[in-house]
């Protein structure tokens, strides 16, 4: 069915196009999965953004690629299902509704919890979530029926099901070990919520005794000391392991410890060991069984320790160099001392480790599980490089602090009972009367892990879970490879009786800019996805990120290269229009007589076709971007466009063929377009073929028997000569629109490549703007290819001669070089000796050539005089 291009306007308008398709698209129900059907599931369950989160570049990303993939499976007849939802990131959440109330001065504690709450749901449900409709302006094709939310009823039936079969396990204890904690937010923090910086601040030396001399970067620390530790191999100091030095400005004694940990090469080999405040210091603690004291409380304010209490940390640390210092104490300061430094990741408060009764994850067993998933081939990780991380992580993971002083979250399902009983209450238990709930709520990393199956309804039995499980493919940043894709592998394959979450993982980088930069605010290059799709628009800012991906490298991005996708979107829709004005179909077979030009173009949309589907299957989504640009852009629109032009403007039964070819590459390299830049080619693509639409139609099937080498051959004949004849234009300052006389000469023998070339002679003369030698023709200029192919050009009044005298100079000078290198080799008696005798006919051949060149240059020079 042909379609009258005045349907389309004169240039893509984006904006016009977007919000109304995508409306379409959701209103017909395209997107929506159906656990019934026959067709084969392809799942990915979106990893949720924050409910207070905004659609930054690395979500733009990440949805794009998710997009793509689901498309294009759609297209193939699988039932494909992409769920949304949203996390309720618990500590970014609670700050920002506190934030709120603050500017009313209310806190939470004056409202008490559950009124807070509240608070936190009318938020939630007034101004959370906006990320939802950035997702539908980038065009993410997700089954809106099925969004999620962590805190929904559902997913908190998962919750505390999945806590209860853990406590009931064994795997949930709770103890005091060292945590990240938050002085500001008085929470403990996973270690994803930890962002580590170099800092500049101060190595102290301090001496202990004449012997022992410590270097620290929180001297105020030291309050809290309960050992001395040096290596066991550090012959400085083995005489004094198991000794007892006293602890500066306290007057307690503590002994000198022996600890592998210590390395010897930095600072004096002595460390000084403060369990309640150092995580590697609470390992060696609990090696050699040392007290733990705790010197600073939940605001990190100095307790009970004589001069120093009540000082804040950053008051204390120089309060206590300096009482040191009035010992003379201090050996040696280092200002400043540039070290790595962990900050809250939503208030940028400087973490503080800390001793504290915590909930915590034994997640030996079930890291375990996790890396053998890998290991025996029922995940796999794209690409295979990123292995070695993931293992890594999982054969050295630390048990998992659960347990958050929030508010809003999942409340742990722990009661206390009036004389210390413990009670784990399961979703359809409830705990015994007088007993009190744990104040803490879960870890939100918890819930997200269970992602992959509780919103597909589990703990229940559901037709989505059965049919939809398990997921296909997890695409996310290797950033969180530790943190979030370990966490749902740990639980996924425990609740889920040893079935893993996803079968692949496909791993990307981070966003950075033209220069590989990490975006920054500081760095003034962050972008905005948003503001590229008000300016260019949803493809072009999803084409600019999906041709920078590749698997677990890092994409580059920049404005130009956006302008340079919307630009590539207004060239697809400008073909398009020309192809409709010139009657290009889709219906009917395709000719099986075709011209050379025909058969190359549908020999290169197999190819292109093929390659693409190679590129999806690896996750490398920056070689189908490429692919698909440089075909659309350089064969179709550059060459095969202009080549067809004569054809279709002559008219008749060949330019019947041809509107037929031009329709069938349009309609499949719109759809192989369709993953990454869905809003274009829907409009383009529907136009084109009257059909409903492109979300839903077939993906283009593999087509080797279209693929023909010898019209590949005969078409690069022809662009190698239309090039080089345009180059020598150009290079002689001739106007494109300018005609000039030209004789094309093939070679005497006929090779292949003279065929071509002289069968092509119309199209060459109409692409290079030659005209038929003129009476008197006389050649000014000659261009040799190879296959002695021949192109003698009258320049007479149209050419610079100045340059025209350069080009053949250079042309002397590099025939003149042949011709001496030849006639050197033939002159050598021992070479002529030696080598055999298709070398040596071999070079008289080149110099024959080279002297021939020689006197064709003359020739040509002597006109040009």
């Amino acid at each position: 069915m042909t379609t009258n291009a005045q349907e389309l306007p004169a240039q893509y308008p984006p904006a016009d196009v977007e919000s109304r398709r995508y409306e379409q698209w959701v209103q017909n129900g395209y997107f929506r999965a159906d656990a019934d059907s026959d067709k084969p599931p392809y799942t990915i369950v979106i990893p949720p953004p924050n409910v207070t989160g905004s659609l930054h570049v690395g979500h733009a990303l990440d949805h794009t690629i998710q997009d793509a993939l689901v498309r294009r499976r759609r297209m193939q007849g699988y039932e494909a299902l992409w769920l949304p939802g949203m996390d309720h990131a618990g500590i970014a959440t609670q700050n920002v509704v506190e934030r709120r109330l603050a500017a009313d001065g209310v806190s939470r504690h004056d409202l008490g919890r559950e009124a807070f709450l509240e608070k936190v749901w009318e938020w939630k449900n007034e101004s959370g979530g906006s990320i939802l409709g950035q997702m539908r302006r980038l065009g993410d094709s997700v089954d809106w029926t099925r969004e999620r939310f962590t805190m929904d009823s559902g997913l908190s039936r998962a919750v505390q099901t999945i806590f209860k079969r853990l406590f009931d396990d064994g795997l949930i204890y709770r103890a005091n070990r060292i945590i990240n904690w938050c002085p500001r937010c008085l929470t403990a923090l996973s270690d994803i919520e930890v962002e580590h910086s170099d800092s500049d601040g101060e190595l102290v030396y301090i001496r202990y005794s004449d012997e022992i001399v410590v270097a620290t970067t929180r001297a105020e620390t030291m309050l809290g000391d309960t050992a001395v530790a040096v290596n066991p191999n550090d012959e400085r100091y083995a005489h004094l392991v198991g000794t007892e030095v006293e602890l500066p400005l306290t007057g307690r004694r503590i002994p000198i410890v022996a600890d592998e940990h210590v390395d010897p090469e930095f600072g004096t080999g002595c460390v000084k060991v403060t369990p309640a405040h150092d995580p590697n210091d609470f390992e060696i603690g609990q090696r050699h069984n040392l007290p733990s004291i705790t010197v600073m409380d939940e605001r990190a304010v100095i307790t009970a320790h004589g001069p120093f209490e009540g000082l804040d940390r950053y008051e204390a640390r120089p309060a206590v160099v300096a009482a040191l210092r009035a010992e003379g104490r201090i050996v040696r300061e280092i200002r400043p001392y540039n070290h790595s430094v962990g900050h809250c990741s939503r208030c940028k408060t400087t973490v503080e480790p800390r001793l504290s009764l915590q909930w915590f994850v034994n997640t030996t067993p079930l890291a375990k599980a996790a890396g053998d998933a890998v290991r025996d081939g029922r995940v796999k990780i794209e690409p295979v490089e990123l292995e070695k991380r993931y293992f890594a992580w999982v054969d050295n993971m630390h048990d998992w602090c659960i347990s958050r002083q929030l508010w809003w979250g999942h409340r742990i399902p722990v009661f206390y009972g009036p004389d210390g009983e413990v009670v784990c209450v399961g979703p359809d238990e409830t705990a015994p009367e007088g007993y009190t709930q744990d104040s803490d709520v879960l870890d939100t990393w918890f819930s997200s892990a269970l992602w992959p199956f509780s919103t597909l309804g589990w703990p229940e039995k559901t037709p989505d879970l059965e049919k939809f499980y398990p997921t296909s493919v997890l695409v996310t940043g290797y950033d969180i490879l530790f943190f979030w894709v370990a966490r749902m592998m740990m639980f996924g394959l425990y609740a889920m009786d040893g079935v893993a979450p996803f079968k692949t993982v496909a791993l990307h980088g981070m966003v950075r800019d033209q220069f590989g930069k990490k975006m920054s605010k500081s760095f003034g290059n962050v972008v905005d996805p948003l503001d590229w799709i008000d300016r260019y628009g949803a493809d072009a800012t999803r084409f600019t990120l999906a041709r920078g991906a590749n698997p677990g490298t890092d994409v580059a991005v920049s404005e130009e290269w956006a302008a340079d996708s919307r630009n590539f979107c207004n060239k697809l829709w400008n073909a398009t229009r020309f192809a409709l004005a010139n009657g290009a179909t889709v219906t009917g077979p395709l000719p099986r007589e075709r011209s050379t030009v025909d058969a190359w173009i549908l020999s290169r949309l197999a190819e292109v076709t093929a390659e693409v589907d190679r590129h999806f299957e690896s996750y490398e989504f920056a070689k189908v971007c490429d692919a698909l640009y440089h075909f659309a852009w350089d064969d179709v629109c550059d060459w095969y466009l202009e080549l067809a032009k004569p054809v279709l403007y002559a008219g008749g039964p060949e330019a019947e063929k041809t509107q037929r070819v031009l329709g069938e590459v349009l309609d499949t390299l719109h759809r192989l377009l369709h993953p990454v830049v869905p809003f274009v080619t829907e409009e383009l693509w529907t136009t084109l073929t009257g059909a409903e639409t492109i979300v839903t139609a077939a993906w283009p099937a593999d087509r080797p028997e279209l693929i023909n080498p010898a019209a590949g051959a005969s078409v690069a004949t022809l662009q190698e000569v239309v090039t080089e004849i345009r180059r020598f234009r150009a290079d002689q300052g001739l106007k494109p629109s300018q005609k000039v006389g030209a004789r094309l000469i093939g070679s005497a023998d006929g090779t292949d490549r003279s065929a071509a070339f002289l069968a092509h002679e119309p199209l060459i003369r109409n692409l290079a703007r030659l005209e038929d030698p003129a009476e008197g023709f006389e050649a000014t200029a000659t261009l040799s290819l190879a296959g002695g192919i021949t192109v003698e050009i009258d320049t007479q009044g149209s050419i610079d001669v100045a340059a025209e005298r350069a080009r053949l100079a250079k042309d002397q000078a590099a025939a003149e070089k042949e011709v001496a290198q030849c006639r050197g080799k033939l002159g050598n008696a021992e070479f002529l000796s030696k080598a055999p005798d298709q070398v040596v006919d071999k070079i008289k051949t080149r110099l024959a050539a080279a002297e021939a060149e020689l006197a064709r240059i003359a020739a040509a020079l002597g006109k040009l005089a």
